[in-house]
């Protein structure tokens, strides 16, 4: 059972950075995306970005292109999320979330990812 825990949310001014972090254990040696999602209460749930942990691909939305960066470090069992330029639309709870790849094309929300961690909440003021 892949368990997730979230760190590293908290409140900023527009145009700062905020650094994400992803405890991941239980996951074994198989291939997965790693993701971060985030949601604004009321909303639907949105994809920001994901990792493949075997080959490292990295794929963002839009809407983060450019200024957010997501990483893993191996041997921590660690997923980052570099958010930087931040506004007040980035504003959400952030979610790491995980999935089994077979092709390590991590691009979206689908095939639906199968663990998910309790969520940090970013904030980020005008």
């Amino acid at each position: 059972q892949v368990q997730l825990v979230e760190s590293g949310g908290g409140s900023v001014q527009a145009g700062g950075s905020l650094r994400l972090s992803c405890a991941v254990s239980g996951h074994g040696s198989d291939n997965y995306c790693m993701g971060w999602f985030r949601q604004v209460s009321g909303k639907e749930r949105e994809w920001v970005s994901s990792l493949s942990t075997e080959v490292g691909a990295t794929f963002y939305a839009d809407s983060v292109k450019g200024r957010f960066t997501i990483s893993q470090e191996t041997a921590k069992n660690t997923l980052y999320l570099q958010m930087n330029s931040l506004g007040p639309e980035d504003t959400a709870m952030y979610y790491c979330a995980a999935r089994r790849t077979v092709t390590g094309y991590c691009f979206g929300t689908s095939p639906e990812y199968e663990y998910w961690g309790q969520g940090t909440q970013v904030t980020v003021s005008s």
